[in-house]
C-alpha cells in the first residue's frame, strides 16, 4: 500500500477519486483482515459518513470489496471491508481508455465541422447552426465570424498520441 500511495500520479488519481480524507483512510487501513465501516471510523478517527463514502467510491471502482454478514437476532447486516488497491493500475488504464474514446470523438467532431463564433458573447456555432441563424448571433444579433480551431485540433492530437503511448497503443 505504501508503495502505491508513494507513486505521485496514482496518489493524485486516488485523491481526485476519494479526497484527502479518503487518502488518510487508505494510509491507516489495517493491512490484514476485514473491518466494518464503524470499526474503521473508530480506528482511524475519520467521520463514519466519510469512511462509508470512501468505501463505496472505492467499491464502485473495484478497489474495495465487502462481505455481508447478518445478525440472526437483530436482522442487522454488517459489511466487512477489505481493500483491493493492487487493482489501481488497471482501473487507471480503464479510465484512460474511456477518456481516450471521448478525446477521439471530440477530435473527429473538430475535424468534421467548420465553426463560427460571436466575438461579443463568445458563443460557438457549427456551420449548420450558423446557417440556421443566418450567421447572426441569436443572443446579441451580432454577425458571426469564422473560427479557426487548428490550435485546439493540434492539442487534441498531441494529447491523444500521448495517451496512446501511455496505454501502449502507439
Amino acid at each position: 500500500m505504501e508503495e502505491i500511495l508513494a507513486n505521485t500520479p496514482v496518489r493524485a488519481y486516488l485523491a481526485r477519486l476519494i479526497g484527502e480524507e479518503g487518502i488518510s483512510l487508505l494510509e491507516s487501513f489495517p493491512r490484514e483482515g476485514e473491518y466494518s465501516d464503524e470499526e474503521l471510523a473508530a480506528q482511524t478517527g475519520i467521520n463514519l459518513n466519510s469512511v462509508r463514502h470512501t468505501l463505496y467510491t472505492l467499491y464502485e471502482k473495484r478497489l474495495a470489496e465487502y462481505r455481508r454478514i447478518k445478525n440472526n437476532k437483530t436482522g442487522w447486516l454488517t459489511y466487512l471491508w477489505h481493500l483491493r488497491i493492487d487493482r489501481v493500475y488497471d482501473v487507471i488504464a480503464e479510465d484512460m481508455e474511456v477518456i481516450l474514446e471521448k478525446l477521439e470523438a471530440r477530435e473527429k467532431f473538430e475535424e468534421e465541422n467548420d465553426f463560427y463564433i460571436c466575438k461579443s458573447c463568445g458563443f460557438m456555432f457549427t456551420f449548420s447552426q450558423a446557417m440556421d441563424c443566418q450567421f447572426q448571433c441569436p443572443s446579441c444579433d451580432i454577425g458571426l465570424e469564422h473560427f479557426d480551431n487548428e490550435i485546439l485540433l493540434r492539442a487534441l492530437k498531441r494529447r491523444i498520441r500521448s495517451m496512446k503511448e501511455s496505454l501502449g497503443h502507439a
